[in-house]
């Protein structure tokens, strides 16, 4: 004798807006939430905060402030170089050779960001590959072993890390950050 079947429930489809969305954890950990009163309204809310890659590993212990710091410059030059979008271009153009006029900024921009990608081997060497993944365009170093890795190959996590902390260290040195006695 069958059983009688319960209907199966409609689901709507819509996130929960309280939580951050799938998406949004996948691209790296948050801190627990804050409960806290909406200073306009008074009602109960909850602040969540993203923590970056470079933040976890100075509070890790697993990098210097001075290699935190080195990461921070690389991502101020790489925001103001505006080449978020681009993944092969010409890092460094003549202001008035192309149409989309880039400002002097900009262009200064791109020629520090080229020349810290010369210290360390190129946008093709592993250091490079991962500054510019990681810290420019801030995927995890999970994402940027697991998706890009170097020269098109996955990377393990400890050694993806390592490659990491070896380029930042670089960076340092590059940025002045770090006396030369040191860095070696």
């Amino acid at each position: 004798m069958a059983g009688k079947r319960k209907p199966k429930r409609a689901t709507t489809g819509q996130e929960e807006l309280s939580k951050p969305s799938k998406w949004r954890l996948q691209h790296g950990g948050f801190e627990g939430p804050v409960r806290a009163a909406d200073p306009e309204t008074g009602s109960p809310v909850e602040h969540r905060r993203a923590v970056d890659t470079l933040g976890m590993m100075l509070a890790n212990g697993t990098i210097t402030p001075q290699m935190h710091e080195a990461g921070c410059v690389f991502r101020t030059l790489f925001r103001s170089a505006a080449i978020d979008s681009m993944s092969t271009s010409q890092l460094v153009r003549l202001p008035g050779a192309t149409a989309d006029g880039i400002s002097n900024r900009q262009f200064e921009a791109r020629r520090r960001v080229a020349d810290a990608l010369d210290a360390l081997g190129g946008h093709g060497s592993p250091a490079g590959s991962c500054v510019w993944f990681v810290v420019g365009l801030e995927f995890s170093v999970r994402e940027w072993a697991m998706r890009q890795g170097w020269s098109g190959r996955p990377v393990h996590g400890p050694v993806a890390q390592g490659m990491l902390v070896a380029a930042l260290g670089t960076l340092a040195s590059h940025f002045r950050l770090t006396p030369r006695s040191q860095a070696a």
